[in-house]
């Protein structure tokens, strides 16, 4: 079958309803309320409708008005039947993206040039049933009928005429209007015979079986053309009954039963029956009427015709009782009518009622569902105060709350009732549940009063706590830094070194002994307050959580501390007793070492001074300073006893971990240095002596000269030190007769001051005079040295200087002596004679 053959058959099926949505908006409103069966058809029929688009995308439609609520499947069918893609939907579930989804939908409708009446997107959203059918029977009209046209009638009309054309050769079929035309079934099973003749045999069709003929035809279209079943066959048919008065007899008692129900579906069903007896029951038995009217008035005028007697029903058959029975029967039904509106609209005022009680009736309870359990908890009594008043502002908030709540529950008392003026068939329960919420809304006040008391009274309590908590802090901690101090002075571990300082500890002891009392008074005004929070705990059953909030101290804490501070003070007594018997004896030491130490310290001073004194004393020969210097170094080393018993007593301190004394201003370690310093001294100078005894032996300085040395070292000593600075050396020597460049005393001071000390020693002093002197004899050596090396010869050879001497002296002598020019030498041949006699300035070598 072409597909605009499927379309306008497909279309036929609801086009015998089309007119409904035709009408005007007031009529729509009438009908919906009169007519529920009429809408369970439409919402069946437009189901099918959707779902045979829907499921070329995969998915279909329950409930027509609830599934188009969020705008995706509208929108989904509208792309499906249009072939266009619309925009892209809102992601969301909240209302404005439904209503959003809904509009776009409505915005391509409007935009096929279709006007939407009276439909909003709100409408739909909200799942308005007759604004859903509306809107779906538009979209049929725009995309199913409209594109359908012959001979430029309207889509109704071309549709008719195009049936009319199609089922024109059948026997029994005489399509007039989507009506009466429809309910035998041969037109449906005609339009599909006539497409697709190997589908249906309509040879074998009756037109005294309307349903199997119904039946056939929807099953043949849904099964073989894919047009889904839309409607029922029952719905098309309506038995009719035989007699017309039999009918009214029997009518009349149904439509005087004024039997009230209790629930709209019956209600309604009682409706449904009234309009099916209008639609169905009636007409013909009107049809009966006329004809039997027609007949009556036929057969009446043939007999005059015939002049026979005219015909006499029996008595109750007449005409005119026909037509009073039939008056009665409208009078009757009239009233009906009005009883079943009056009816159904105290029905739906009460279902709404009801419903409405409903829900506020759960609204409230569960709203109030725990706040009984709520208000009578004791919570307060182990809060803090923070915490009380924080339940404090909790309970404010409620209170406001409950008052909000007031409204509702007057509102559900307002509705039980007018439930009750309205005669709901339930009205006990209501009534029950009413007396139930008002019974617990005054208990809720109740207990939410005193909550609030209880409240009031444990705050008040807990602020006098909290006053008493923050009095407790304020004491508390200055005490407890005070015994934090006197335990850590207590337990210092205090280091004296005399016993002056420990005779100081002791009295600050003492002084801090004497605070101990006043102390205890301010602990026990300190617990007091504690004692005072604990029982006004006790006396109005308030829980402790045992923390005060301004302090992290506990009574247990001071209790605790205290105790330790007076177990300290007897430990400090004796730790200081002991302290002052050991410096006691530290004292002793001290004294014994400072009297030992006064004695031998000024002995070295005064033995390094004489000392000094003999080593630059002119007086006797050198032999004799020698034998003077050695008494001293005897007395000296007698003398080690005394430094050994000194020795012993800094033993004895260091043990008893003595590092000063006020006695003496001698250290063992002054003593040790200067003892050190003075047998040092007496080696030196013996050794100096000794040293200037073998230079006079071996120079052949006589002793005058040595004492003439001595004598102008010691003027220039002005420090009277044993040594000379430069400048004094300088001095010295230009006074000796000595004209000194700078060049020339820097040579001599690298001579006498080799280690670059910055001064000069006597025992320098007289090597370098020394060997000045003894200059002018040392040439004559030098030769007489060489010649020994030149086997008597007056020339030395390269080989022989090599050979004899170290290499750096020969590398020295063979590149400063002159080639020999006597003849008797052989080539190479050196002059040490020249050599020598430059060396000692006698040449200009």
């Amino acid at each position: 079958m072409a597909v605009e053959t499927q379309a306008q058959y497909t279309t036929s099926y609801m086009m015998n309803e089309e007119h409904q949505y035709m009408t005007p908006e007031d009529e729509w409103d009438r009908d919906l309320l009169l007519d529920p069966a009429w809408e369970k058809q439409q919402r069946k029929t437009f189901t099918a409708w959707c779902n045979s688009h829907l499921r070329k995308a995969g998915t279909q439609i329950e409930n027509i008005e609830d599934d188009f609520r969020n705008g995706l499947k509208l929108m989904l069918l509208l792309e499906v039947i249009s072939g266009e893609r619309l925009p892209k939907p809102d992601k969301g579930k909240m209302r404005f993206h439904k209503i959003a989804n809904v509009n776009k939908a409505l915005d391509f409708i409007c935009s096929k040039g279709v006007k939407l009446v009276s439909i909003g997107a709100e409408e739909i959203v909200d799942g308005n049933t007759k604004m859903t059918l509306g809107m779906i029977w538009t979209i049929i009209l725009r995309f199913a009928i409209q594109d359908i046209s012959v001979e430029e009638t309207s889509a109704k009309e071309g549709l008719l005429l195009w049936c009319q054309r199609k089922t024109a050769p059948y026997r029994n079929v005489n399509v007039q209007n989507f009506h009466i035309s429809w309910k035998d079934g041969l037109a449906l099973c005609a339009l599909i015979h006539r497409h697709r003749p190997d589908l249906i045999d309509y040879s074998k069709l009756k037109k005294d079986d309307p349903i199997g003929n119904l039946n056939t035809a929807f099953e043949v279209a849904e099964k073989y053309l894919d047009i889904p079943k839309m409607l029922d066959a029952e719905g098309n048919v309506q038995p009719y009954e035989v007699r017309l008065l039999e009918w009214i007899r029997k009518t009349i008692p149904w439509l005087e039963n004024r039997t009230a129900e209790h629930h709209m579906r019956a209600m309604q069903q009682k409706l449904e029956d009234f309009r099916d007896y209008r639609r169905v029951h009636k007409p013909p038995r009107v049809q009966e009427k006329c004809q039997l009217e027609i007949n009556f008035n036929t057969l009446q005028t043939k007999l005059r015709l015939s002049n026979r007697p005219a015909f006499m029903p029996s008595e109750g058959k007449m005409v005119s009782d026909i037509a009073n029975a039939w008056k009665g029967l409208e009078q009757v039904e009239k009233g009906y009518e009005e009883w079943l509106l009056t009816e159904i609209r105290r029905l739906e005022r009460l279902d709404h009622l009801a419903e409405k009680f409903k829900q506020k009736c759960s609204l409230h309870q569960s709203w109030t569902s725990g706040k009984e359990e709520l208000l009578s908890m004791k919570d307060y009594e182990s809060a803090s105060l923070m915490e009380i008043r924080a339940l404090m502002r909790k309970h404010e908030a409620f209170e406001s709350d409950l008052a909000a709540h007031q409204d509702r529950v007057e509102q559900i008392a307002a509705i039980a009732q007018e439930l009750n003026e309205l005669d709901y068939h339930d009205a006990s329960s209501v009534n029950t549940r009413c007396q139930g919420i008002c019974d617990q809304w005054d208990n809720l006040g109740t207990l939410t009063q005193k909550r609030r008391d209880s409240l009031e009274r444990v705050e008040k309590l807990w602020e006098t706590i909290d006053q008493l908590y923050l009095e407790f802090a304020k004491r508390a901690a200055p005490f407890n830094n005070w015994m934090d101090g006197a335990m850590e002075d207590l337990q210092d571990m205090f280091i004296v070194h005399s016993t002056e300082e420990i005779h100081s500890l002791i009295t600050a002891h003492d002084q801090f002994k004497a605070t101990l009392p006043e102390a205890d008074k301010e602990r026990m005004a300190t617990m007091g307050i504690q004692s005072e929070i604990v029982k006004i705990a006790q006396t109005y059953g308030i829980k402790l959580s045992g923390v005060n909030p301004y302090t992290n101290l506990s009574p247990q804490d001071i209790t605790n501390k205290w105790e330790t501070v007076k177990h300290l003070v007897p430990l400090r007594d004796q730790m200081l007793q002991e302290e002052v018997a050991r410096q006691q004896a530290n004292e002793r030491l001290r004294r014994q070492f400072a009297a030992q130490a006064n004695i031998i310290g000024p002995w070295i001073q005064t033995k390094m001074e004489e000392i000094g004194h003999v080593s630059v004393d002119i007086a006797g020969s050198l032999e004799e300073q020698m034998n003077s210097l050695k008494q001293y170094e005897q007395n000296i080393i007698n003398y080690k006893c005394n430094i050994d018993k000194l020795e012993g007593d800094h033993q004895l301190s260091q043990e008893s971990l003595i590092f000063d004394n006020k006695h003496t201003n001698y250290t063992m370690e002054h003593i040790r240095v200067g003892w050190e310093q003075l047998l040092t001294t007496i080696a030196r100078t013996i050794n100096e002596v000794e040293n200037q005894i073998l230079t006079r032996d071996a120079k052949g300085i006589s002793q005058e000269q040595l004492n003439e040395f001595r004598a102008s070292f010691n003027h220039f000593d002005r420090k009277r030190n044993g040594m000379m600075d430069p400048d004094d050396f300088r001095a010295c020597l230009i006074s000796m007769g000595y004209d000194l460049g700078e060049v020339e005393f820097a040579r001599i001071m690298t001579l006498v001051d080799s280690n670059n000390t910055g001064v000069v020693t006597f025992q320098a002093f007289i090597d370098f005079m020394t060997r000045e002197t003894a200059e002018t004899d040392t040439a004559d050596q030098v030769m007489a040295s060489f010649k020994i090396l030149a086997s008597d010869k007056s020339y030395i050879t390269v080989d022989e200087l090599r050979r004899e001497l170290p290499p750096e002296q020969a590398e020295y002598c063979i590149s400063r002596m002159t080639r020999y020019i006597g003849a008797d030498g052989p080539a190479g041949a050196l002059d040490y004679i020249s050599f020598s006699s430059a060396l000692y300035g006698e040449s200009d070598l």
